[in-house]
């Protein structure tokens, strides 16, 4: 009986110091859909991330789920879609989550730490940027000068508005900044609903655009704490931690054609990033 009650003994002892399972997830980069092809720099969209966030809340034992972010926005629609089935996927399986932020998580890249319990990041960490902005560039003046005719045949009155090759209307920007509105009451909405009473009560310098370090985002409540990420995770579960990096699943293609993007010509190289930037040129965060 004394054997057995000592094998006990050790058996809730091992149970004690059985470390914590810890999932971590990296979201870096401009958010927008994904592109096709064998190009790395494809987007951060709902699409190629899924699969991971699944794999992160299906870790055996889990404890938390740990963001790391390190992206400066981009499309409002991914960058929802993103958080929102973080938020579903952590009340489903009853898991915490904790972002950290990098370099930078402004506009979009906010928006996706916002998915989290509490944010943590670097003093010199760049957070913020809660607005919506439409860019492009005019080229009227441009293409008199070659002589090239614009021609273009619509049905809708509105179908090409804010065309690069013709002066803007009133009536276009008037509509691209209806829509502007709409998003950016969105994001606003999401970022109290989330950080609540933690906000500073100065939302009008909050909202306008403005981006901050993160001892500043702290001081503003867009952030809980100045912090790595190994040192929050142990001040939280201890220095026994078993971290679960979530690594990004590669296809048949991308694994047996992998040479091919090791090295990226400079020519694929600019065309992936415009392709990139065009996605999101509309509307992005």
């Amino acid at each position: 009986m004394k054997n057995i009650g000592i094998k006990i003994l050790n058996f809730f002892r091992i149970l004690k110091k059985k470390k914590k399972v810890v999932s971590v997830l990296r979201l870096k980069g401009a958010i927008g859909p994904a592109l096709g092809g064998f190009s790395r720099g494809a987007g951060l969209s709902f699409e190629s991330i899924k699969k991971d966030i699944d794999k992160a809340f299906a870790v055996s034992g889990l404890k938390a789920v740990a963001l790391v972010i390190n992206s400066s926005g981009g499309s409002p629609v991914q960058a929802e879609l993103i958080h929102n089935y973080i938020r579903r996927s952590s009340k489903k399986k009853e898991i915490p989550v904790y972002t950290f932020v990098e370099d930078v998580a402004a506009s979009g890249g906010y928006w996706l730490a916002c998915a989290s319990d509490e944010i943590y990041a670097s003093e010199s960490s760049i957070i913020g940027s809660i607005g919506v902005i439409s860019s492009g560039f005019g080229l009227t003046e441009a293409i008199k000068k070659l002589g090239i005719e614009r021609r273009v045949i619509t049905q809708g009155k509105n179908k090409s508005i804010y065309d690069p090759f013709l002066p803007v209307k009133t009536e276009d920007k008037n509509i691209i900044e209806a829509v502007q509105k709409d998003i950016y009451e969105s994001f606003k909405k999401l970022v109290i609903s989330r950080r609540g009473a933690k906000l500073a009560k100065d939302h009008d310098k909050l909202f306008s655009g403005e981006f901050w370090s993160g001892k500043k985002g702290l001081a503003l409540g867009l952030i809980d704490g100045i912090g790595s990420f190994y040192e929050i995770m142990e001040k939280k579960y201890g220095g026994e931690i078993d971290y679960k990096f979530i690594e990004k699943e590669e296809s048949w293609l991308e694994k047996k054609f992998k040479w091919m993007c090791v090295i990226p010509s400079p020519v694929n190289e600019v065309g992936t990033q415009l392709k990139e930037q065009l996605q999101i040129e509309k509307f992005h965060l």
